[in-house]
């Protein structure tokens, strides 16, 4: 009677084939997270004059740098004419902002900062977003209050 064996010889062939792929794969992963960290400001005041920042109060009302708004469609009527402005002034930016998804050939400062306390709606933040990118808000960041 002949006794059964293991032919190992495919399964070393598959292991070949997964360290093969494993090696090829492994460079591809990112090594390093490229995070954007703010300037130190060069102003006297600490603030740069550039600075929008919107912000949506605990009732749901908004304001442009403390000024009220009443609407989100104000907020994009109001951002246009601060960045038309910006435009006819050549108020560009102190640094390069280059992403393919966001083409800005005039490098006119439109950065836009939406303050928000934690207990805001999800609807009325995704607005206030609508509303800045309508406007042509280039980066828009958001801030959250009350982290802890």
């Amino acid at each position: 009677m002949n006794r059964p064996n293991i032919n190992v010889t495919p399964l070393i062939d598959v292991l070949l084939v997964l360290l093969i792929i494993f090696m090829v794969v492994t460079p591809l992963k990112p090594a390093a997270f490229k995070a954007k960290i703010p300037a130190e400001t060069k102003s006297e005041g600490g603030i740069n004059p550039h600075t929008l920042v919107v912000q949506v109060l605990d009732d749901g009302s908004l304001t442009l740098n403390n000024k009220p708004v009443e609407t989100p469609e104000n907020l994009t009527k109001e951002l246009s004419v601060i960045f038309e402005e910006r435009v006819q002034n050549l108020a560009t930016r102190d640094y390069d902002f280059k992403d393919p998804n966001f083409p800005t050939p005039d490098n006119i400062e439109r950065t836009v900062f939406i303050k928000a306390p934690r207990a805001a709606g999800f609807g009325d933040i995704a607005r206030v977003i609508d509303a800045t990118k309508s406007a042509g808000a280039v980066p828009i960041s958001l801030q959250v209050d009350s982290l802890n």
